[in-house]
């Protein structure tokens, strides 16, 4: 799975990429595009519906957080867009202080929201975004509309307000250029619309007569889902209570809806003589490294690794971007979350080390595999 093909999963490298523009969304969100120098090109090739982590050093400590890109593929610039979270540190600067110039370790293209959009002959794909959820899925709109003549594309999108609503005027292009295949209906929770089912919280009563009356379950092929855990969870539930099967509903969150955001920092963790320890070997970038991690600190396997080997990636820590995705070669794990993995990635040994805790006296994983 180690390959170079676009859009394949790849081991997560940063570099230093220069801020090309800082473009103003709405009032709590702006686009930010890196320029990719050349010699860079393939490593930052990417497929609609990907994510990028950044990285940067604000008020002394080292901040990652994980952003979906927001245009379609181009070469020479990649974009983000970055919504303002209440406390939120990273989101918060970027919005007030990043400026075009300045630079950020940016992390190759990783994450496989979209790796079955590509039969698109025909199929209908309806899009359920909230607030900022909306950036992968605008580029998903972008390709299936691009990539297929006969290919349609509904867009469910919740906002508390007209003026919260992110990518309006791309929107709107997509709909000039796509009258006969392309939807979107706002669902606005602060504001009225001249529609009463789509003025209101998107909540379970209001999503089931959208999705019998406005978007019908019966006429989509594809389903991709992108907001809050909350709304995304509500949006799986009742397409499997319709009978729509879980291989075509691909989704992708940008919260895990506990409070907070997780700490990028590596916990600290002291061995004590005499105590009970688990191995823990880290194949990483084709070198080996062992440490003991005590039994009584329940620490993660990413947490043990970052003490001998500070370059190991992850991102959110929170077991949603997938950054940290390692395979268990010997020993046995437990995952508390798992938002990233497929199935069959995880019945073939893979594991968010993030939220991997060991399970037996000695475990390896690999984060090359």
């Amino acid at each position: 799975m180690a390959t170079t093909t676009v859009g394949a999963k790849k081991r997560a490298t940063f570099h230093e990429l220069r801020v090309a523009e800082v473009r103003r969304l709405t009032g709590t969100s702006v686009e930010v595009t890196f320029e990719v120098p050349e010699e860079l090109a393939d490593a930052y090739r990417y497929l609609a519906g990907q994510y990028l982590a950044l990285r940067t050093t604000i008020e002394g400590e080292d901040v990652r957080r994980s952003y979906s890109i927001c245009r379609p593929p181009a070469d020479g610039r990649i974009s983000v867009a970055v919504k303002r979270d209440h406390g939120g540190l990273f989101s918060t600067w970027a919005n007030d202080e990043l400026r075009a110039g300045d630079t950020l370790q940016v992390m190759t293209p990783q994450g496989a929201f979209t790796s079955n959009l590509t039969e698109l002959e025909g199929r209908h794909v309806v899009g359920i975004a909230a607030g900022s959820g909306i950036t992968p899925v605008i580029t998903m709109a972008h390709q299936v509309l691009q990539h297929s003549a006969t290919s349609r594309f509904d867009l469910l999108f919740t906002n508390r307000s007209s003026h919260d609503v992110m990518f309006v005027e791309e929107l709107a292009d997509l709909k000039d250029r796509y009258p006969r295949r392309f939807a979107i209906h706002h669902v606005l929770s602060r504001e009225q619309r001249s529609a009463p089912i789509m003025s209101g919280r998107l909540d379970e009563e209001r999503l089931r007569r959208i999705l019998t009356s406005v978007v019908p379950v019966e006429m989509a092929d594809e389903w991709v889902l992108c907001g809050p855990f909350e709304l995304v969870q509500l949006c799986r539930d009742l397409l499997d209570g319709y009978g729509v099967d879980a291989a075509h509903v691909r989704y992708e969150l940008f919260t895990t809806g506990e409070p907070g955001a997780p700490s990028t920092r590596p916990r600290p963790v002291e061995v004590r003589a005499g105590e009970r320890t688990v191995t823990v070997d880290i194949n990483l970038d084709g070198t080996s490294a062992s440490v003991e991690s005590p039994l009584s600190a329940n620490e993660t396997i990413l947490n043990a690794a970052l003490r001998v080997r500070p370059d190991a990636p992850f991102a959110c820590t929170g077991g949603v971007c997938g950054t940290c995705r390692a395979r268990v070669l010997e020993g046995s794990v437990t995952m508390t979350e798992n938002y990233a993995l497929e199935p069959d990635e995880v019945e073939n040994g893979y594991v968010l080390t993030c939220q991997s805790h060991p399970q037996s006296d000695h475990v390896a994983v690999d984060y090359d595999a």
